[in-house]
């Protein structure tokens, strides 16, 4: 690590730690045999389940014994619990793999068994109003707390992010879809360049748009000047024009491709170096030529798409190529 000064150790000190790490080694092999011995002979005791509970602690991406695990639930410690009981448990599974998510928060595994838990709380008494769902909807909405402070932690974990859908569709008590577009405002505004958020917004959007919840035209027009403010803020950045493509959709309109097509080349003459501008300049203006060629005059707007690709290959060689095949395209 930079700034941190290397500590050179002594011959015994390095055989030393090499002791440390085989006997680790060793430890865990050994660990690891006798619960996968556990599970051929299907062994769903307390102390097996244990025993997975000590190797995933080692390593959470073993995902033989998160299996075995869940079978030991189903089958050695559901069939003598009440539901009382199994919500307790199920609870302390999703506490136990929080802790584990702090550690190892891109592990597949760990989120899904969470999912499993989920899925597997039983309909238990709630507050008024909720009925037989309330144990479930509060997992869920407590849930949705832990997604949220694992996406503050780090904005851009896919994993989150596709879990926090599965949470949204998946909770009993659906919550509005504008507190979700409200979310991604939040994690946007804070960085643009969130992927991932984008990419949420643009399904809430789609959603409200189809169920006739957000009225479209003016909502578009508010996403239009989002993702604007977001080019001028980086041009660089590929998720706010991979939006504004989205946005744009298959160029049938003429009047809105042009508009954005004039804004892009203002962005450009600020930024005359900006491979983003000059890509969507092209794939905008060859939608023009795809869907619209009647009514331009197409030559001028073909020789403007072999400039900017001829410009194109000199800042961004490594792609010179894929601009070669663009510009046969023409």
């Amino acid at each position: 690590m930079h700034g941190v000064k290397r500590v050179r150790l002594t011959p015994e000190a390095l055989a030393a730690k090499k002791l440390r790490e085989q006997s680790k080694i060793k430890e865990y092999l050994a660990l690891s045999d006798e619960v996968l011995s556990k599970k051929a002979s299907k062994d769903w005791s307390r102390e097996a389940f244990d025993l997975t509970t000590r190797i995933l602690q080692v390593n959470p991406e073993f995902s033989a014994a998160w299996n075995y695990r869940r079978n030991i639930l189903i089958r050695g410690i559901f069939p003598g619990s009440s539901a009382t009981e199994i919500n307790d448990l199920l609870t302390e599974e999703l506490t136990m793999t929080t802790v584990a998510l702090k550690s190892h928060p891109k592990v597949y595994w760990i989120w899904n068994h969470r999912r499993w838990c989920l899925e597997n709380i039983p309909d238990g008494p709630g507050t008024e109003g909720e009925g037989v769902n309330g144990w479930r909807q509060t997992n869920w909405e407590r849930e949705m707390f832990v997604v949220d402070k694992m996406l503050d932690a780090d904005s851009r974990n896919f994993m989150a992010w596709d879990y926090r859908r599965y949470c949204l569709a998946s909770m009993p008590v659906a919550r509005p879809e504008t507190a979700e577009l409200t979310y991604t405002t939040r994690k946007i505004e804070a960085n643009f360049s969130n992927f991932s958020a984008w990419h949420q917004r643009s399904k809430i959007l789609s959603s409200l748009w189809a169920s006739g919840k957000l009225e479209h035209s003016k909502s578009k027009e508010e996403e239009f000047k989002l993702v604007r403010n977001a080019m001028y803020t980086d041009p660089n950045d590929q998720s706010v024009w991979m939006y504004h493509r989205w946005l744009i959709g298959a160029g049938e309109d003429k009047e809105l491709l042009e508009r954005e097509i004039a804004i892009i080349q203002d962005l450009l003459d600020e930024q005359p170096d900006s491979k983003w501008c000059m890509e969507s300049l092209v794939h905008y203006k060859r939608l023009l030529l795809q869907k619209h060629s009647s009514l331009l005059d197409a030559g001028s707007v073909t020789n403007d798409c072999r400039r900017l690709l001829s410009e194109l290959r000199v800042i961004d060689p490594a792609r010179r190529r894929r601009y070669d095949e663009i510009e046969k395209q023409l």
